[in-house]
């Protein structure tokens, strides 16, 4: 078979496999799936929030944990699949990680009270972790510089179907059945998604750039790489600017259903329109900004918009500019969820450049960081009752302003910087 030279977008010194070039697109609808699964769990689920508190007789804090955590769990699952991928290979951990997935959701759709719920909830995110963690490892195996900051925009392109499609299929879902209803959908998407893995997702992590090391390895290289002050800025601004959205996530079916009086459905509609805004942007950097703006500018500035909308949506919500209905309070939010399209993209690539040698372990310590500080939102948006707004406003700012701080103290967007050193074995 003759040699072919790699695509200008494969990284040099890591050709990808020939069944992955001869593929690309569906592996880009692969990877876009897997990202996907995460904003699947948790938003198909939200307009569902109120009724799960009713019928398990739970208060709305109790029922908000079940979303900390399904988060906690895709955190911790992280730290544990991301080094095992740099260890084994992609394919292996990523396919027990989505069998076990499936069966976790399967009994959460049968849960009789919401401590079980909250159990299976939990199991659910370590296993769907695999997915989230692998994709992004995937991603740096193939492409490196700006390839790889608009191929996570394409990401973003296929994954943001989810926020913008789930909310709605859970308010039509609603309407014939209940809550259970939704992961039993979510049980038949996972089962789908792992048979597509197991038959067109092929490797992509040669066995000579393998880790052989054990847990001591693995702890040791993200050590180092929490060690390098830029990859941690771009982390915690990562991860800060994900609890602002989450801070959104959490609250925003108690906010616009409890609050302002709208229906699952117009619930729904608002979520969707938000993630269309999320995903329009992202698509811009990717098309229009990489390659003609730098990454950390189109990053500053989408810390610097997500901040002026939380501190706007504070202003309204603690009543300074009087009784505001629901429309302002949207606006706000679909400004602040579109400037996350310029976020979450560039802070990802910017890291994962900087660690062409450890990227299932980086992609691990970028994924456990954003979810734990989501998690750590969730409870807290709730703290003062179902009655009022302003939580999950102060979380928002709090998120924003803590992004912006580690954006310009710790990564220092005017310097020149270099990769990460490759770890000693």
């Amino acid at each position: 078979m003759p040699k072919t030279s790699a695509p200008a977008h494969i990284r040099v010194g890591h050709p990808a496999p020939a069944a992955v070039r001869s593929t690309g697109i569906l592996v880009t609808l692969v990877l876009g799936g897997l990202t996907a699964l995460p904003p699947l769990s948790m938003d198909m689920y939200l307009p569902a929030l109120p009724g799960v508190a009713g019928a398990l007789h739970a208060p709305a804090a109790t029922v908000q944990l079940t979303l900390t955590a399904c988060l906690v769990g895709m955190a911790l699952g992280q730290l544990v699949v991301g080094p095992m991928s740099d260890k084994w290979g992609r394919r292996r951990p990523l396919l027990i990680g989505m069998v076990v997935y499936v069966a976790a959701t399967a009994v959460c759709a049968f849960a009789p009270s919401a401590g079980l719920l909250i159990g299976f909830r939990l199991l659910q995110g370590l296993a769907g972790a695999a997915g989230i963690v692998i994709a992004r490892a995937v991603v740096r195996d193939l492409y490196d510089g700006m390839d790889m900051a608009r191929f996570f925009s394409t990401l973003m392109l296929i994954s943001g179907v989810a926020p913008v499609v789930a909310p709605l299929i859970g308010g039509q879902i609603l309407q014939i059945t209940d809550w259970r209803g939704v992961f039993v959908l979510l049980t038949f998407i996972g089962a789908l998604l792992t048979l597509v893995v197991w038959k067109w997702l092929h490797e992509t992590l040669p066995p000579e750039q393998r880790h052989p090391g054990g847990v001591g390895h693995a702890l040791r290289t993200m050590r180092e790489l929490l060690a390098d002050r830029v990859f941690t800025g771009y982390l915690l601004s990562g991860g800060l600017a994900f609890g602002a959205l989450f801070a959104y996530i959490s609250a925003s079916p108690f906010v616009v259903q409890e609050i302002y009086g709208a229906s699952p459905q117009t619930f729904s509609l608002l979520f969707g329109i938000n993630s269309v805004g999320l995903v329009a942007v992202g698509q811009l950097n990717g098309k229009v900004l990489v390659g003609r703006v730098s990454l950390d500018k189109a990053l500053g500035f989408g810390l610097s918009v997500i901040t002026l909308a939380a501190g706007a949506l504070l202003l309204m919500t603690t009543g300074v500019f009087g009784h505001v209905g629901l429309f302002p309070i949207a606006a706000g939010l679909f400004v602040l969820m579109s400037a996350m399209g310029l976020a979450m993209p560039n802070t990802n690539a910017q890291a994962l450049m900087r660690t062409p040698h450890a990227a299932g372990s980086a992609s691990a310590l970028l994924g456990t960081s954003t979810f734990l500080l989501g998690a750590v939102t969730s409870p807290l948006v709730g703290i003062a009752g179902e009655a009022t707004a302003a939580p999950m406003a102060v979380v928002q700012l709090v998120c924003a302003l803590g992004a912006g701080t580690c954006f310009l103290a710790m990564c220092r967007p005017w310097q020149q910087r270099g990769a990460v050193p490759e770890p000693r074995r």
